[in-house]
């Protein structure tokens, strides 16, 4: 006769580390805060900035702020701020549902925020009014973004939370 095997159970969690906390609290906090401050942004500079006194004041060739470029430069933040308050928030969903493509909607978060604050500030660059406001927060912004970059790319390349806990 032969011995009784008993089927042991197969346990599909991950080895090692796990789960939406560690380094990735940090993360959560930067996703929220990022909505809040680009619905800031959207509602009290964007979208005013497009209403017809602000918006003539700005692109009107008789008023004494025209440059042909603001217009061109409030549609470019208008337009990213609405497109980036969605995407971040589909990347908070991602996150919280522990969907596999969230490390790679990171990795894109932060490059594209980077991309476009280096765009927006040569743009600006070429407006004399705009480079004379420059207080260089926009410069701070963008090694901010660089450093941001440079610290949390690598991780959600090579973090074993990260590899372990989006699977789905």
């Amino acid at each position: 006769m032969e011995p009784h095997v008993e089927e042991s159970k197969v346990d599909y969690r991950p080895l090692g580390v796990s789960g939406l906390g560690g380094w990735l609290i940090l993360i959560q906090i930067g996703l929220f805060l990022t909505i809040i401050l680009l619905a800031i942004q959207l509602f009290q500079y964007s979208l005013p900035a497009v209403t017809t006194e602000s918006w003539e004041l700005l692109t009107s060739d008789q008023s004494d702020y025209y440059h042909p470029l603001w217009g061109p430069v409030i549609i470019f933040e208008t337009v990213y701020n609405a497109l980036f308050l969605m995407f971040s928030i589909y990347t908070v969903i991602a996150f919280y549902r522990k969907k596999s493509i969230f490390p790679r909607l990171m990795i894109m978060f932060y490059s594209v925020s980077l991309v476009v604050g280096i765009i927006d500030y040569v743009l600006l660059l070429q407006i004399p009014m705009a480079r004379e406001l420059e207080d260089g927060s926009s410069v701070r912004d963008i090694v901010k973004s660089v450093l941001t970059c440079a610290i949390w790319i690598p991780y959600f390349i090579k973090s074993e939370r990260v590899h372990n806990t989006f699977v789905r």
